[in-house]
């Protein structure tokens, strides 16, 4: 069995770490250079720093932000927030990012898949899903779960995966923010229809709810904010319980 991967996640809004509940009622939650440097050393797997403005604001990026994160830790670290192109790829990239995660761009433009996966290679192109349960289908949904799309989750999943992405971030909406558990159901169906790895995000607010998400839910990495940034569950006292549970984990520090 591949190990299992315990992921922080730091949505950035004007520079400092935020958390909200279903993507609204923001709240500070500190300094994402201080935040990435304490989950490095707890032992978290990687870091995903998302720029939760930038797509809607249209802005890019904060590079200058993301440099002094990059050079804080030691693990690997992906970004996302208003990447449209290869050039804005290749800054992050060059800012000491070693993956990046497009969403919104991805659903206007799939063919950017492609692009970015042949320019840099899909080890490093993250697909990210923001998903919504209407009307009895799993919707995706752009702009920080603003924006209702066309497309059907599980199909978009697999059609990204074939267009070169190396990774799928797959958000529930629904259970974002709530600590009620993840989406099981749906990460466990997407976990089924794709060969490249799935990281489930949205729900988590005990141990339980990971072990959950690694064995019914399928998926290969369990992401999470509030519960890492309010110390709610400390990262090494998680790993730990997950080995307990026969969940093989990977061995950091």
């Amino acid at each position: 069995m591949l190990t299992k991967r315990i992921i922080p996640c730091l949505d950035i809004k004007d520079g400092r770490t935020v958390k909200g509940t279903n993507f609204v009622n923001l709240r500070d939650a500190g300094d994402p250079v201080a935040l990435a440097a304490v989950y490095a050393e707890q032992g978290a797997d990687e870091l995903v720093f998302l720029d939760i403005t930038a797509t809607v604001d249209e802005r890019k990026t904060l590079i200058d932000l993301v440099r002094n994160v990059a050079h804080t830790i030691n693990i690997p670290f992906t970004v996302g927030g208003g990447i449209s192109s290869v050039a804005d790829v290749s800054a992050l990239l060059n800012a000491g990012a070693d993956k990046i995660s497009i969403n919104s761009s991805a659903v206007r433009n799939p063919d950017l898949v492609n692009e970015l996966a042949l320019e840099f290679g899909s080890q490093c192109i993250v697909v990210a899903i923001d998903t919504r349960y209407v009307d009895g289908e799993h919707i995706v949904h752009t702009h920080g779960g603003r924006k209702p799309t066309e497309l059907r989750t599980i199909a978009w999943a697999k059609e990204v995966e074939d267009r070169g992405a190396g990774e799928i971030l797959l958000t529930s909406m629904d259970t974002d923010g709530t600590k009620a558990g993840f989406a099981l159901d749906l990460t466990a169906q997407i976990s089924g229809v794709a060969n490249i790895p799935v990281i489930a995000s949205g729900g988590a607010g005990t141990m339980d709810h990971f072990v959950d998400v690694f064995t019914t839910g399928k998926a290969d990495a369990g992401l999470a904010a509030s519960i890492f940034h309010f110390k709610e569950i400390e990262i090494p006292a998680l790993k730990g319980y997950l080995r307990e549970k026969g969940i093989e984990m990977r061995i950091t520090n």
